[in-house]
């Protein structure tokens, strides 16, 4: 059974755990779920911290994500909104499009905003990205590694070796990943 995870934001924003992430969905190795408000919030928070970045360059970048995984987003769950709690009441619209995505993990690197009794009667656990791809890795190490070669061999500028690529996985947080793909580095 593959799982279904509701990315947060800040999944989105760095564009190597980014990339990550839509390689493996693109390789069906989870079904991804977003909304319109997460896309607007890593779009924003983009262009705000590299304001050199062409407000078209980003739209492009949230085309091809959306080319690339036809049906991750998630629409109707506003009316849910209103009726959760949340220590951050702005995270309130990622629980409210997760439970009505059919989600059972939230990944996001804010695990203090989603604690756990609020998420358990949901049937949804909240998971930093670098525990839910390594656990993907885990239980089907063949497509997460095939997955990542081809999201290494994707970049060309500029373009990354392997332990090039390990590295940039490991400053996007991607730490204990990347720490387990060294074992498997000749099949990157």
């Amino acid at each position: 059974m593959t799982i279904t995870a509701f990315l947060d934001a800040n999944v989105l924003y760095p564009v190597t755990v980014r990339s990550v992430f839509m390689e493996l969905a693109r390789r069906k190795a989870f079904r991804l779920r977003w909304s319109e408000q997460v896309h607007q919030e890593w779009m924003r928070n983009l262009a705000d911290r590299n304001p050199h970045i062409p407000p078209a360059r980003i739209a492009r970048v949230r085309s091809l994500m959306e080319a690339h995984v036809h049906d991750a987003m998630v629409t109707g769950y506003e009316p849910l909104i209103a009726s959760l709690t949340l220590p951050d009441l702005d995270d309130r619209h990622v629980l409210a499009a997760a439970i009505h995505g059919g989600a059972s993990v939230i990944v996001t690197s804010n695990l203090r905003d989603f604690p756990p009794a609020t998420l358990a009667p949901f049937h949804l656990a909240a998971i930093k990205p670098d525990q839910f791809v390594l656990g993907l890795l885990n239980d089907d190490p063949d497509t997460v590694v095939a997955a990542l070669a081809a999201d290494r061999s994707d970049l060309v500028n500029p373009p990354l070796d392997t332990d090039e690529y390990l590295t940039a996985l490991e400053r996007g947080s991607l730490v204990e990943t990347a720490a387990a793909l060294r074992s498997m580095a000749e099949r990157l």
